[in-house]
């Protein structure tokens, strides 16, 4: 049995959209027992060449909004990258959770073969849909939903493993 590009990609992204949603929504509550200032933890990053914890989270959103709708064919949703509390990162990852399940099999599926260029480095760069997906898209998407978590786990927040895989 084969598996279509919408069953390998629109599940998994909203998987781990809820999981983020979840680990926000522990997070500021462990931050306010915990008595931690918000925007100090929203800026915290683990090297300082590194991405802050929110910018983490609004790439998360940013790769699975990308994701579907490259592999859709339709423009891709621009958002402000204006967040600075739980609550507004919580409302991003909502917004892009409404977006990706917009979509429906047949904006998808066939989407294997179809010519995605991406910006890398710069440089506009021309992968078939599988490719994209499995070598590009999927990628970027865990590595910074994994680099928020691990940095939440750093900062001695209550989260583990299965909060970040979420609802399987």
């Amino acid at each position: 049995m084969s598996i279509t590009m919408f069953q390998a990609t629109v599940p998994a992204l909203l998987q781990t959209l809820n999981a983020c949603a979840a680990i926000l929504d522990k997070a500021a509550a462990e931050a306010v027992t915990r008595k931690l200032d918000e925007a100090v933890l929203l800026n915290y990053r683990l090297r300082p060449d590194m991405f802050t914890l929110c910018r983490q989270f609004q790439l998360v959103t940013d790769f699975a909004k990308g994701t579907v709708a490259r592999l859709a064919s339709v423009e891709v949703p621009k958002y402000d990258d204006t967040e600075r509390t739980f609550a507004e990162l919580k409302a991003r990852i909502a917004k892009t959770i409404a977006f990706v399940q917009s979509f429906k099999p047949e904006n998808i599926n066939g989407a294997e073969d179809r010519d995605i260029t991406v910006p890398v480095g710069g440089q506009p760069t021309t992968y078939k849909g599988h490719d994209y997906l499995v070598k590009v898209a999927f990628p970027n998407f865990y590595f910074h939903a994994a680099t928020a978590y691990a940095i939440l786990r750093h900062c001695g927040f209550a989260i583990g493993k299965r909060d970040f895989l979420g609802t399987i």
